[in-house]
């Protein structure tokens, strides 16, 4: 495939541009659908439609550009399969613990099971906060990048993710308060 040139500066091909983010697309929609094949499905479809949009594609930051086709290829997955996932993301209603290290294999065991409540507690949370909070805290990206995916103002971005925090933490410590209840942690 050719270079592609557009306005004043060089984009790039498509390979060069759009295929180093095949790994943060596959990462948000894994964790917006929570199955991984569909997110196989859902970044293959994306990256048809970036394909077929490229022509468009104006430079700037690729990985928000392919991040926010990633997201409406998901949005568009619910609207087909799972309308009920959409509308959990409306209920205001439904709104970290750190470890010490200690060594050895009671460590080991200890940390594989925060991760695993982590993971839980994560997906439990609705679409729209488990987006924010993968976009940000797994991603790496800024507010302004958020907002550039998810087509909303900066400052809904910033409550949106406080949100998904506080309600993340309310769910690790109730996980935590379980654990303890059943003996399996101090």
């Amino acid at each position: 495939m050719g270079e592609e040139k557009r306005g004043s500066g060089q984009v790039g091909s498509f390979e060069q541009v759009v295929l180093p983010h095949l790994d943060a697309a596959y990462n948000l929609a894994r964790w917006l659908v929570r199955n991984p094949h569909d997110a196989e499905d859902i970044v293959q479809e994306a990256y048809l439609r970036a394909f077929k949009f490229f022509g468009g594609y104006q430079g700037g930051d690729a990985r928000a550009w392919v991040l926010k086709i990633v997201r409406n290829t998901s949005y568009s997955f619910f609207e087909k399969n799972r309308p009920a996932e959409l509308a959990e993301e409306f209920d205001e209603k439904v709104h970290t613990a750190s470890t010490t290290e200690e060594p050895g294999a009671e460590a080991a065991l200890l940390k594989s099971a925060d991760s695993r409540m982590l993971r839980e507690a994560l997906d439990e949370l609705p679409v729209n906060f488990r987006e924010v909070l993968v976009l940000r805290e797994l991603e790496g990206m800024s507010y302004k990048e958020i907002a550039e995916v998810t087509s909303v103002p900066i400052g809904t971005v910033m409550s949106g993710l406080a949100r998904a925090r506080t309600q993340l933490r309310e769910r690790l410590l109730h996980a935590r308060a379980k654990e303890e209840q059943r003996g399996l942690r101090k």
